[in-house]
């Protein structure tokens, strides 16, 4: 059972029930998709190296040129990024939008920033 434990902390001075409605659809998206961070720049240089250390192993075993090596793990880092960075994330309620662009849209139509400032995911049993 995955619960969305605290729903993300959204810093503005929105409305409560627009403030509500995202801060109950980033807690799903957490709860749905395991998310490791926000942004990517929140992910450690540890975790970064050793996912491009994979991608190029699985590149040579693909048998792909050393020239095109580099750009393909590039956008297979992309990929990587969109999967464990909640802002990237494609918004499961909106295959066509992520939830950056969700918060964008929220700005907008508030006329004041809208941010995830943190959240908590929770994971009981296995």
């Amino acid at each position: 059972m995955v619960s969305a434990g605290k729903a993300a902390a959204l810093g503005s001075t929105q409305t409560p029930e627009s403030r509500s409605a995202l801060a109950h659809d980033i807690a799903m998206q957490a709860a749905a998709m395991n998310p490791m961070c926000i942004r990517r720049d929140q992910i450690p240089a540890e975790a970064i190296e050793k996912e491009k250390a994979i991608l190029i192993e699985q590149g040579k075993q693909e048998g792909k040129p050393e020239k095109v090596l580099e750009n393909i793990v590039k956008g297979r880092l992309e990929k990587y990024y969109q999967e464990v960075c909640l802002e990237e994330q494609v918004f499961v309620k909106d295959g066509s939008k992520t939830i950056k662009d969700r918060l964008a849209d929220l700005t907008k139509k508030l006329g004041k920033p809208v941010q995830i400032q943190s959240f908590e995911r929770f994971r009981l049993g296995e």
